[in-house]
């Protein structure tokens, strides 16, 4: 099943168990089944302390392998074949059941070992899903910790029935004791919120306590890694608030436009980024979301407050705003009521679940283009509309879509509402915008590529001046209209949106803010030039 390097590979992490592993499969007769028993023995051969133990009775979802640690009885479920994306779930699952240490704060870890509840996560996926996997781990590792959480990953298209049974429209849908728990990514913190009623409030207070930074970025993405990394080289007091690492990098398939790197993945480079900004000394609060911004002459004492969603406040002598943009949305009728019913945004993650059925792709630029020729490969029939009366996609990637003989494009065609049964889509209606005809398409997804919506709403009482499509406006330097307050990335008035042209601007704003600092009294400063 897996061939020599991944073996010399995978063996070489295997070194690294504590304790004795068990794989624990119940089978049937499918394909799946026998490539899920390959696999077992082939990692069973590479380490003393695994071991295969062949068990039809030990589920009734089959075919699945489940990860035991015998002495603790944790045990984490692969339903299906964890390759593609999670063959990093399961390398991570053998390892942290096998005693290797994880990457948590001894609180968190303390936080899991205390949850006193039976609790039973479902997790489906697609092996195609890039941001599947961060959820299979987060719930792998509390079921690591603590026997009685347990976590099974199933993979969508091994279980399609399931699926069906079940009106799963979008990966990952996460089930908690046979009820929905959530849709989509969610980090461990944001489950442990979800599980343990005081953790919110217990986190908000911790974060009060903070000392004032002399730069505090707002946003995990591009921007503000390089605003981070920036500020804390200069040996300045500097934290970052984000409510995830990476931000839209995360939800990026293939980046092959980075310059000196060929190609990555969205998912690794947020990664990549975030440990970068580990090597320095940077305070860094994920999973909170900015609420209001105060500008210094507002406050009592002189910092700037940036209120979070938690209840928290941070201070801080200065602000680099980062929130990036999110995918823009149809606003039509039917849109939010089929949303993960039929209405994606994500063709990687989702593309799978429509195996063999007819989609539609909104949007003609290279984001809505690209998703059609992916799905092109998975779907029976691709349907791209575009409201203008040409392509703003790149000519090569208009050639490759006109080339498959599943893309249909259309034209001058204005979306104007989602139809569904209840439970999913089945039709989309459009308007003809040459002739004024209203059209229907059958069919059972929408994947919705449109463009972008800066995440400013936050802003609106705090001054800082807006474009009118909500974007910050910045000087040369980052600077916004507000001293002390500064922006960088998709969040701002700079054009072209790309991850190389944040990082660049990410890095002026902080230098921009360090220029700020050394010009401008410190709050205690300015007291005491009052008394």
């Amino acid at each position: 099943m897996l061939d020599q390097n991944m073996k010399t590979q995978l063996k070489a992490y295997l070194d690294n168990l504590k304790s004795d592993v068990h794989l624990v499969l119940s089978l049937d007769d499918s394909d799946t089944a026998q490539k899920l028993h390959g696999l077992a023995n082939d990692i069973a051969s590479l380490n003393d302390k695994v071991k295969v133990i062949e068990d039809n009775a030990a589920s009734a979802r089959k075919p699945i392998m489940q990860v035991v640690n015998p002495e603790k009885q944790t045990a984490l479920g692969f339903a299906g074949l964890p390759m593609g994306h999670e063959f990093t779930s399961l390398v991570l699952a053998l390892l942290h059941s096998g005693g290797h240490p994880m990457k948590l704060e001894q609180d968190v870890i303390n936080q899991i070992a205390g949850l006193d509840q039976e609790m039973n996560f479902e997790v489906f996926i697609s092996l195609s899903c890039q941001n599947c996997p961060d959820v299979v781990q987060a719930l792998n590792m509390m079921a690591a910790i603590n026997p009685k959480i347990k976590t099974t990953m199933i993979d969508g298209a091994a279980f399609q029935d399931e699926v069906a049974e079940r009106n799963i429209m979008a990966v990952p849908s996460v089930y908690l004791n046979g009820e929905v728990f959530t849709q989509g990514r969610i980090s461990l913190a944001e489950i442990l919120k979800k599980v343990d009623s005081g953790a919110a409030k217990k986190q908000a207070a911790a974060l009060n306590q903070k000392e004032p930074y002399e730069v505090l970025v707002v946003g995990g993405g591009p921007a503000g890694a390089s605003a981070a990394i920036y500020a804390a080289r200069k040996g300045i007091r500097t934290g970052v608030v984000a409510e995830r690492f990476g931000g839209q990098v995360m939800d990026t398939m293939a980046i092959e436009n980075f310059i000196s790197v060929k190609e990555t993945q969205g998912p690794k480079l947020a990664m990549a980024l975030e440990e970068h900004v580990k090597q320095y000394n940077v305070d860094i609060m994920s999973e909170q979301k900015a609420a209001n911004v105060i500008r210094a002459e507002k406050t009592e004492d002189d910092y700037i407050h940036v209120e979070l969603d938690s209840g928290a406040t941070l201070k801080s002598r200065s602000v680099i705003l980062s929130t990036g943009a999110r995918w823009r949305e149809m606003n039509v009728p039917g849109e939010q009521e089929y949303r993960n019913k039929g209405v994606a945004y994500c063709p990687h993650c989702d593309g799978p679940l429509f195996k063999g059925k007819k989609v539609a792709v909104i949007g003609g630029g290279n984001s809505g283009i690209e998703a059609a020729i992916d799905l092109a490969g998975i779907v029976e029939h691709v349907t791209v509309l575009e409201f203008a009366d040409t392509l703003r996609a790149d000519k090569v990637l208009v050639d490759k879509a006109n080339s498959l003989k599943n893309i249909t494009i259309i034209k001058q065609a204005q979306t104007t509402e989602v139809i569904g049964d209840g439970t999913r889509v089945t039709a989309l209606n459009y308007t003809d915008r040459a002739t004024g005809d209203a059209k229907q398409l059958e069919l059972s997804g929408i994947f919705v590529q449109i463009g972008l919506v800066p995440n400013s709403e936050f802003l609106k009482d705090s001054g800082v001046a807006l474009s009118a499509r909500g974007e910050i406006e910045v000087s040369a330097k980052g600077e916004t209209s507000v001293a002390g307050i500064f922006a960088a990335g998709d969040v701002t008035t700079v054009p072209y949106k790309q991850i190389i042209i944040a990082m660049g601007e990410g890095s002026k704003a902080s230098l921009g803010a360090f220029d700020h600092l050394i010009r401008t009294p410190a709050p205690q400063a300015k007291t005491q030039e009052v008394a």
